[in-house]
């Protein structure tokens, strides 16, 4: 039996008792970086797999430290913990209870298998080196990845390279994909505030109307991707909020607008910035009003280094096949803050099937697909084996 059947198989004993983790960690979804009752149960985990604990890493942030061997090369292996704020829909008995509140993107996977991979690795321990794995809050939206990383994460627990996964509704369980390079669309959140002069809603001509103003600057907005920024280059505008006024017969003083930008690189998101402030301000003077623009780079684009995209993508391989690996997937419009870990250390992100019946991510009827847990810890656990083999000391 080769290594990495070994390492599924060995992972398989574990499925019950991960399936119980993951549908408790389901049934109490935490949002942003306040993750308390998460990050307890993470960290209690590995203390009683004998794994080193560090909690309030960045805040409700965990780091566990696994060492085989007094070999200076390490790894980071890095999941994500909150839920979104969505109300469940779907009428499972281990069902979100938190009203409003939802593990609709799978977090509570992605941990799971983490935990997986950990407890495999301490008790194999079939590595040399060090092995740090990452518990991180605030994916969505809320900057976890940026909380930890000013809190010293890569100085505190130094990594030769980190690695993350994802799980993808419509693949089928046991496939694997990853994109070499740019993978994943930066993205910025917008607000723009239009400020007017009320009037009656029956004499216009007395006040200054931003839903006007407004209304023009949704219009005028979507010619950034097609004038602005090169055919080369992609990026998508997208107005997602307006909101002005509460009465049928009153002209507001003022209106407000939001969405967001993504991007596959910096400099594009700075083009979309540079365009969409040139365009907000002079519509807002065209109609004698004026506007504020706040514009806030939340992700940056996820760039997966080429050596670690192909050292996983082998590791995935040895698990199930290379038939089962899409090594060059199309680059995604959608963000992730684990970004922001890449650009400081070289790395790669993969994703793996949740099921081709699942529903999208997001969505209130969403649900984490137990039988991908074994194979995401496993390809988290085989990776380690791969870089810090203790065959290439010998």
């Amino acid at each position: 039996m080769s290594t990495s059947s070994k390492t599924l198989d060995r992972v398989r004993t574990y499925h019950a008792e991960l399936t119980g983790i993951r549908r408790d960690l389901h049934a109490n979804p935490e949002l942003g970086l306040d993750t308390p009752r998460t990050a307890d149960l993470v960290a209690r985990q590995l203390e009683s797999w004998g794994i080193e604990v560090h909690r309030g890493v960045g805040g409700h942030g965990v780091v566990g430290v696994l060492r085989a061997s007094n070999d200076l090369r390490s790894i980071g292996l890095r999941a994500d913990m909150d839920a979104l704020p969505i109300a469940e829909s779907t009428g499972l008995a281990y069902g979100s209870r938190h009203s409003g509140w939802m593990h609709a993107c799978g977090h509570d996977g992605h941990t799971t298998m983490l935990l997986g991979a950990a407890k495999y690795l301490a008790e194999t321990r079939d590595f040399s080196g060090t092995v740090h794995f990452i518990f991180q809050p605030g994916e969505e939206g809320a900057g976890g990845a940026l909380a930890m990383i000013k809190d010293g994460l890569f100085e505190r627990f130094p990594c030769d390279a980190i690695f993350g996964l994802h799980n993808r509704p419509g693949m089928p369980v046991g496939q694997f994909g990853i994109t070499p390079g740019p993978a994943m669309a930066g993205g910025a959140f917008f607000d723009i505030e239009v400020i007017g002069k009320g009037a009656h809603g029956a004499r216009p001509h007395e006040g200054v109307d931003p839903v006007l103003a407004a209304c023009h600057m949704v219009t005028s907005l979507q010619s950034i991707v097609a004038r602005a920024i090169s055919p080369f280059d992609m990026a998508v505008v997208s107005i997602t909020r307006i909101h002005s006024g509460d009465a049928y017969n009153v002209i507001p003083e003022r209106a407000m607008l939001g969405g967001t930008v993504r991007a596959m690189k910096r400099e594009t998101l700075a083009s979309v910035e540079k365009a969409l402030g040139r365009i907000v301000t002079s519509t807002a003077a065209a109609f004698a009003a004026h506007a504020n623009l706040d514009f806030r780079v939340i992700f940056s684009p996820l760039i997966n280094a080429l050596e670690p995209a192909r050292e996983i993508a082998d590791a995935a391989a040895d698990l199930v096949g290379e038939a089962c690996v899409d090594r060059n997937r199309p680059p995604q419009p959608a963000s992730e803050d684990f970004s922001f870990m890449l650009e400081k250390v070289p790395g790669a992100f993969i994703n793996l099937g949740n099921g081709e019946a699942s529903a999208p991510l997001h969505n209130d009827r969403y649900d984490f697909n137990d039988e991908a847990i074994p194979y995401g810890a496993a390809l988290l656990a085989r990776i380690v084996e791969r870089k810090l083999s203790r065959a290439e000391l010998e």
